[in-house]
């Protein structure tokens, strides 16, 4: 189950400016969806780093919003087939 409602206002932030670069860089893509999928890929259990998203090159940028996109489970969140993002979070050991 997605619990939407632990999101931060900056993660919100975070995904709404890569929601505008995906629609100026890939038309095709549905802002809104995308959006829900950042939203449940980040809240369960692969936590993403939005900042450094924003900082790839369009191929790995592509890599990560077309992988998310493509491997997501919309019921769970989960991302299928082993895909990880490279954008991954990752904590100061």
């Amino acid at each position: 189950m997605i619990k939407w409602e632990n999101m931060t206002s900056e993660d919100i932030n975070n995904i709404n400016i890569i929601c505008k670069r995906v629609k100026n860089s890939f038309p095709d893509i549905d802002y809104v969806s995308l959006q829900m999928d950042l939203h449940a890929v980040h809240m369960c259990g692969c936590k993403l780093d939005f900042l450094k998203l924003l900082e790839f090159d369009e191929f790995n940028f592509a890599h990560d919003i077309y992988g998310i996109m493509n491997h997501i489970n919309r019921e769970s969140g989960e991302l299928k087939k082993c895909f990880l993002p490279r954008c991954l979070y990752k904590e100061d050991k």
